[in-house]
C-alpha cells in the first residue's frame, strides 16, 4: 500500500485499514510512505513493513494506491465519494474492510515527561483559511480562560506565522511558542501528558485522537461525520456550515482563502466566525468535568 507522501491527517486517518486488511488476509502487508508518518506508527504497527515512499517490493500480489482521487465522484477510482462517507471511512471501503471507526495506534515513547505542570496543547494552523477559526477574537478569550484555569497553553502548529495572499494567521497572543517542524514523535509524547488538546480540522487533531486524549475540535467547513467523532465538537449550525460536503458546489482547492458560498461578501467565513470564545469554553468546561481534571 502506497500512502500520500503528506497530508498528516488523511494518513493517520486512513491508516488503521491497512493494519484490519492484514489481519482480514493474514497477509504480508508492505507500507510505502514518508518517514516522518512511519517512525510515529512502527510501534503500534509491529506485524506491518514499512518502506519508503517510492520503495516497491518485487513478487507482490497486489499493490493499492491509498488516496482521494479527483474528481471525488468518479467510482472507477473510488467506491464511494469521501464527502458522503467521511475521510477515515473512504479507505475501508477502497480496501474492501469493514467501515467502523478506528483510532490510529500511537504510542510515546519511554522518555520522561518534559513540563511538570499541567498544560492543554493547542493548534490554531489549517491547511485553507476556511477551516481556521476565523473569530478574531476566538483564540485570545480561550488562552485567557486556560491560563485563569491554572494551566499552561502550549501552540504546537509547525508554523508559527502563515501567510498567502491577502490572509496572514499567526499564535496566539498568550500562548507559549512550542512551533517548529520538530519529530513527529515529539508531538506525541508532548499530547500524551496534556490534559486535552484543542485544534481545527487538521492533521494535529488526529494526531492528538490518535494518542488517546480528549480533542476539542473547533469546525465550521466540514459536516459532522467527516472526521472522527468526538464528544467536544464546536460548530454553529445556525449559520452556513458544512460546505465541504456540498456536492453542489466546485471547490477551488488550490485557493487558499476561498470561501465556497459567500467569498468577498459580508458573510464569508460566516461558520467560524460566529463561533464565539463562550461556546469553547464551556467545551473545556465540559472536558475538565467528564474526565475529572482538576
Amino acid at each position: 500500500m502506497k500512502f500520500p507522501d503528506s497530508a498528516m491527517g488523511d494518513v493517520l486517518a486512513w491508516f488503521p485499514y491497512a493494519e484490519e486488511f492484514r489481519k482480514k488476509h493474514q497477509c504480508k502487508l508492505f507500507c510505502a510512505m514518508n518517514p516522518k508518518f512511519s517512525s510515529i506508527l512502527k510501534a503500534g504497527y509491529p506485524n506491518i513493513t514499512f518502506l519508503e515512499t517510492e520503495a516497491h517490493p518485487d513478487n507482490l500480489y497486489a499493490s493499492y494506491y491509498i488516496g482521494l482521487f479527483w474528481p471525488w465522484d468518479n467510482h472507477d477510482l473510488q467506491p464511494l465519494d469521501w464527502r458522503v462517507v467521511g475521510l477515515q471511512k473512504h479507505a475501508a471501503y477502497l480496501l474492501g474492510v469493514e467501515p467502523t471507526e478506528q483510532r490510529v495506534i500511537l504510542k510515546p515513547s519511554k522518555k520522561p515527561r518534559q513540563i511538570k505542570e499541567k498544560y492543554v496543547c493547542i493548534a490554531t494552523q489549517a491547511t485553507a483559511q476556511c477551516k481556521y477559526w476565523n473569530n478574531a477574537y476566538g483564540w485570545l478569550g480561550v488562552v485567557e480562560y486556560l491560563k485563569k484555569l491554572g494551566y499552561r497553553v502550549l501552540c504546537i502548529d509547525r508554523d508559527k506565522i502563515t501567510i498567502a495572499g491577502i490572509h496572514g494567521n499567526t499564535i496566539p497572543y498568550g500562548a507559549e511558542d512550542f512551533t517548529g517542524n520538530k519529530p513527529l514523535q515529539e508531538r506525541v509524547d508532548l499530547l500524551a501528558h496534556a490534559d486535552f488538546f484543542i485544534g481545527l480540522t487538521s492533521g494535529l487533531s488526529w494526531l492528538a485522537w490518535g494518542v488517546g486524549i480528549p480533542v476539542i475540535m473547533v469546525v465550521g467547513y466540514t459536516a459532522p461525520g467527516t472526521e472522527f467523532y468526538t464528544p467536544y465538537r464546536v460548530q454553529h449550525f445556525h449559520t452556513c456550515n458544512s460546505c465541504c460536503n456540498d456536492m453542489s458546489l466546485t471547490h477551488k482547492y488550490n485557493d487558499f482563502g476561498y470561501c465556497p458560498k459567500h467569498g468577498n461578501t459580508d458573510r464569508e467565513f460566516e461558520c467560524t466566525r460566529f463561533i464565539s470564545t463562550e461556546f469553547v469554553t464551556a467545551t473545556i468546561d465540559k472536558v475538565i468535568k467528564d474526565h475529572n481534571l482538576k
